[in-house]
């Protein structure tokens, strides 16, 4: 099975490999972590996968632009003029920077030893359990904030640094930013659409951060595959945020911390018997 993966054509992992980003971008599962045991067991590993890996997640945060486009041009018309509109892009804004200095700082660290699968499985365990403890102590308390305008300064800044801790792979980015959201107050619809506008420029500045870190690795041979990777990207995406925001309106994030648990379980014993030669 490993060798008839590791066979397929590169376009066509390109194409999976969007998939497996598009869908799991905006849930509480990890985009980044699944990407990196895709990657593995396709044989798509390197600086420039890891590389792509970051660069396809552009199309899933041109899936939300295209979802909320009409909210992203009220704001950008009226950021001037309007104070609901300045005081919304500044929470975007200001829940940004924690992620973004960090990641500067931090990512070259982080991905030489935390891209690997088993600590992305251990990772993704320990999110589990704080979905988990999460959502018990929020059956309990009614939401504090339950609508986005009603975000200060402050309650953007906690969760831009709940984002922050998505710089372990196996976290998640979307996942740490809704349930440190709910911890925070807010109710989980809220918390899920912030985490949607958030992605817009800290997918963004990732993207633009890895091509040009690694702009000497591409070529125009490349397109084809980057070209093939975002667009599947984008339809993934924009089908999983159409589903989730459905889905929050009456369902918890249970199920998904059941499924980080199984699947954090089977890559660590897989990797730990010698079943799958994870790489």
């Amino acid at each position: 099975m490993i060798e008839f993966l590791y066979g397929l054509p590169l376009l066509v992992k390109a194409a999976l490999l969007g998939i497996v980003e598009g869908l799991t971008e905006f849930l509480p599962i990890s985009s980044t972590g699944h990407l990196i045991l895709a990657s593995s067991l396709l044989g798509f590993e390197g600086e420039k996968e890891k590389m792509f890996s970051v660069a396809i997640q552009t199309g899933a945060m041109f899936a939300v632009i295209w979802y909320y486009r009409a909210r992203i041009i009220e704001t950008i018309a009226g950021v001037f003029t309007e104070p609901r509109a300045r005081r919304f892009a500044m929470n975007v804004f200001v829940a940004f920077l924690p992620a973004a200095v960090l990641g500067v700082l931090f990512a070259g660290a982080i991905k030489a030893r935390l891209f690997q699968p088993v600590p992305v499985a251990i990772a993704f365990i320990v999110g589990a359990f704080v979905i988990l403890w999460v959502e018990r102590g929020r059956a309990q308390a009614a939401p504090r904030i339950d609508d986005m305008d009603e975000l200060t300064l402050v309650d953007a800044l906690k969760l831009g640094i709940a984002q922050a801790f998505a710089l372990i792979p196996g976290t998640s980015r979307s996942g740490a930013t809704i349930i440190g959201g709910m911890l925070f107050g807010l109710s989980r619809r809220v918390a899920t659409e912030f985490s949607f506008f958030l992605a817009i420029p800290t997918l963004i500045g990732a993207g633009a951060y890895d091509t040009w870190k690694y702009r000497s690795l591409l070529g125009f041979e490349d397109i084809p595959l980057f070209g093939v990777g975002l667009l599947f990207s984008f339809f993934a995406a924009l089908a999983c945020v159409h589903w989730l925001i459905r889905y929050v309106a009456s369902h918890d994030f249970v199920p998904f911390a059941w499924y980080r648990i199984a699947f954090g379980v089977v890559v660590l014993a897989t990797a730990w018997s010698g079943l799958v030669r994870w790489g």
